[in-house]
């Protein structure tokens, strides 16, 4: 005895959904990665982690290590008070800047 499929149909979509799919996969696979992330990279050689006590914290990319703190304890400020926390006990943990 043969098989006979529930749906004659289905192996038909199925096989197209599977060609549609590679063709879509195969054309964004040619791309670099690096352009996604570039303008973080242009001016902006130094980075700093801010984290609250509770909640989420902040990471914030600067031209100087002084901006790159500023920026991150806002962005914790920010992150902590959307995120239940609490924005008060903001401090910068990480700071650093790259040769």
């Amino acid at each position: 005895m043969t098989a006979k499929p529930a749906h004659p149909r289905s192996s038909w979509v199925i096989s197209s959904l599977l060609a549609i799919n590679l063709v879509l996969t195969t054309g964004c696979s040619g791309r670099t990665t690096s352009a996604r992330y570039a303008a973080a990279n242009v001016g902006s050689s130094c980075y700093a982690k801010a984290l609250p006590t509770a909640g989420e914290g902040g990471l914030a990319w600067g031209s100087t290590l002084s901006i790159a703190r500023q920026k991150s304890l806002n962005n914790c400020i920010r992150y902590a008070g959307r995120s239940g926390g609490t924005p008060t006990t903001c401090k910068v943990v990480l700071s650093e800047c790259r040769n």
